[in-house]
């Protein structure tokens, strides 16, 4: 999705469940069945538990490739902390991957962690470090963000100095380090797939975070979405 802004986050906050089911199935009216089928799948699958956040990338596609990789794991939301350079996650290495993914903007590397602490999230910094465990034993059992940095030179020393925890990806090679869209398919790929084995463990959003989030996907698949969205709002 385009980036969220704080006003937009809670665009159906004050509507019931049965609200946004009504209005869901009128938005579905707009676009195809499959299109409805494939979202209704997709939802359950999302997950909240685990969270990317990036460092001022610089390269347009290795912010699309982070984007892309979230979608592909299920990862609902990439937290964004912009220094020097603009994240832009469009084009072809993207693959629409951007409309279908929660990103949040910030100024800097503390705010963008107070607001995941605030969030519950345990904050660990993808670096080999002193304290690092390997990202197959990660404990996962508490929602986790998973925070990288630049492509030149990795995470901010404040990023890593307030990190909860730290995590890194065992390497047998010459090369010292993965590119940054490499780095974080291969760590989502370990989390998430032990994540959704572990038993009890609820990684799901809620039925009505789903369905919210349905609603913004529905409003991506429609032209001029939000124009339409408050043209029923009006009849309802």
């Amino acid at each position: 999705m385009p980036e969220i802004k704080n006003s937009k986050q809670d665009l159906f906050e004050s509507y019931s469940i049965e609200q946004k089911q009504q209005l869901y199935d009128a938005l579905s009216g707009f676009f195809s069945d499959n299109k409805r089928s494939l979202f209704d799948r997709l939802a359950p699958l999302r997950t909240r538990h685990i969270c990317v956040m990036v460092e001022d990338i610089y390269q347009s596609h290795n912010a699309a490739a982070v984007l892309r990789s979230c979608d592909c794991f299920g990862v609902q939301d990439v937290h964004v902390v912009e220094r020097s350079n603009t994240f832009n996650p469009a084009g072809d290495v993207a693959v629409g991957s951007s409309k279908w993914v929660d990103y949040y903007k910030y100024k800097s590397t503390k705010e963008a962690y107070d607001r995941l602490h605030e969030r519950g999230y345990r904050i660990v910094a993808t670096l080999p470090h002193a304290n690092d465990t390997l990202i197959g034993d990660l404990d996962i059992s508490q929602p986790t963000a998973l925070v990288f940095g630049t492509e030149l030179t990795g995470l901010t020393p404040e990023a890593v100095d307030m990190a909860d925890a730290y995590v890194k990806i065992p390497m047998y090679g010459f090369t010292e380090s993965f590119n940054i869209s490499v780095s974080a398919a291969l760590c989502l790929f370990s989390v998430t797939e032990r994540m959704r084995s572990m038993q009890g463990l609820k990684w799901q959003m809620s039925d009505d975070e789903q369905l919210s989030l349905k609603l913004h996907w529905a409003m991506q698949a429609i032209n001029d979405g939000e124009k339409v969205l408050k043209e029923l709002l009006k009849r309802m």
